[in-house]
């Protein structure tokens, strides 16, 4: 049986609007960063400690399971439906890609790892780590062409080749 990647079973499973929504502030950031490249490394580090959607569901999940069972064992047995639920849905979110709370945390505005990384992609092309995006255009040009870079050509699902330059030290990084 082979599954589609976690990132594209949650947008499969996300609503258009929802996807929409997520894509436009990703845009606008990039956009905005493309006017303002002197804040970008800033940007790259907020963008690392970004939880995505599969680590907030897995803390929320461990966080209930947890306190079901404490409640299991110090209040009332019944408590212990908690972790057995928590556990149906974490199980349904593996196979299927959705569960219960992922509606909600799209809505919040919470990314998959993917879509994380296409912005932190397209941010460390306007900041000239690769050669496709020509920094001697305006902002709206470069914001499109790291953008383009960073999302690939979708037929193929592969990124568009943007080449790595030679770093400081005389090798490619």
């Amino acid at each position: 049986m082979v599954m589609a990647a976690p990132a594209g079973r949650v947008r499969a499973n996300t609503s258009v609007d929802d996807n929409d929504s997520i894509d436009r502030r990703a845009r606008m950031s990039v956009a905005y960063y493309a006017a303002a490249p002197h804040e970008i490394d800033a940007r790259l580090q907020e963008l690392d400690r970004e939880w995505d959607v599969e680590r907030v569901l897995e803390a929320n999940a461990s966080t209930l399971a947890l306190s079901g069972i404490l409640l299991g064992i110090g209040v009332s047995r019944k408590f212990l439906v908690i972790p057995a639920l928590v556990a149906a849905f974490l199980l349904q979110h593996a196979v299927q890609g959705w569960c219960p709370p992922l509606p909600l945390l799209r809505r919040l505005g919470v990314r998959t790892r993917r879509e994380i990384d296409a912005e932190k992609y397209a941010l460390k092309a306007l900041r000239g780590d690769f050669d496709r995006v020509d920094q001697r255009d305006p902002p709206s040009a470069r914001a499109a062409q790291a953008l383009a870079g960073a999302a690939g050509d979708q037929r193929t699902n592969h990124r568009a080749p943007l080449r790595r330059p030679v770093g400081r030290r005389g090798r490619r990084e």
